[in-house]
């Protein structure tokens, strides 16, 4: 359960129209459920306002239903990442429920429409179209965590006027997430044009000397602009929970 369902229940409790009993075998899941294979954090929501999140690589079929069960059993939507197409096709089947964002690698068992509960909108840039399945799970992990999101493709350094179009959607978000391979250079571009946190995911995109994202990250990690920080290579999960807590701030 989260901090808005134990409170609707406490209210519930107090208002007479909850059981007393009931309200206890519904804390009783709390603070962990043990299925096989793993101890699921059932108290995470309340602790820190977004529930445990499933990583899917190195995870059988079995295990992601099982997680899965035992959140809903808790009363949580779930978000699964990483989840490769073939994995999502055996688990909607076998659970009979569901939602895939193939572009992002998302599962989701939730409500269609999230409520917004940010303060502002979330803007993820992305420098390239091989950077987009990075932006694409930044998008849809803050989208799922209740954000305003407006993204940005195909903007990056070697044609800036691209981006400069677009100065009133970077300008109005609350908080950016930019994401970029190669040498990394967008996050400091950004930084230098917005008042605002800009999250910087550099992409295992690149030839030979990118080093897999590590020229990137180093890139992004020395930025001159003083409102960049980083996360780790192709996180934009990580982008997006980051995200998500400045923008309910």
């Amino acid at each position: 359960m989260n901090r808005d369902g134990i409170r609707e229940m406490l209210v519930g409790v107090r208002a007479g129209e909850i059981e007393l009993d009931e309200a206890l075998e519904r804390l009783a899941s709390l603070p962990f459920a043990d299925v096989p294979g793993a101890r699921v954090d059932t108290h995470r929501a309340l602790r820190t306002g977004l529930p445990e999140v499933i990583y899917a690589p190195g995870k059988t079929v079995a295990q992601i239903e099982e997680i899965v069960g035992a959140l809903r059993a808790a009363e949580q939507s779930v978000l699964a990442t990483r989840v490769e197409s073939e994995v999502a096709d055996q688990v909607l089947a076998s659970l009979g429920f569901g939602e895939y964002d193939a572009a992002g690698r998302l599962l989701w068992f939730g409500p269609a429409e999230v409520p917004n509960t940010g303060k502002g909108s979330i803007a993820v840039v992305c420098a390239g179209t091989s950077d987009l399945p990075v932006a694409a799970e930044a998008v849809g992990v803050a989208s799922r965590f209740g954000n305003k999101v407006e993204l940005l493709v195909d903007v990056g350094v070697a044609g800036l006027h691209r981006l400069l179009a677009s100065s009133q959607v970077l300008r109005s978000a609350r908080v950016l997430i930019v994401v970029a391979g190669m040498e990394g250079a967008l996050p400091s571009v950004v930084g230098g044009l917005v008042d605002k946190p800009v999250i910087a995911v550099p992409t295992s995109v690149g030839y030979g000397a990118a080093f897999g994202g590590v020229a990137a990250l180093l890139g992004m990690l020395t930025s001159c602009a003083s409102n960049v920080t980083t996360v780790n290579i192709d996180n934009g999960f990580g982008a997006a929970y980051v995200a998500t807590l400045i923008n309910r701030l």
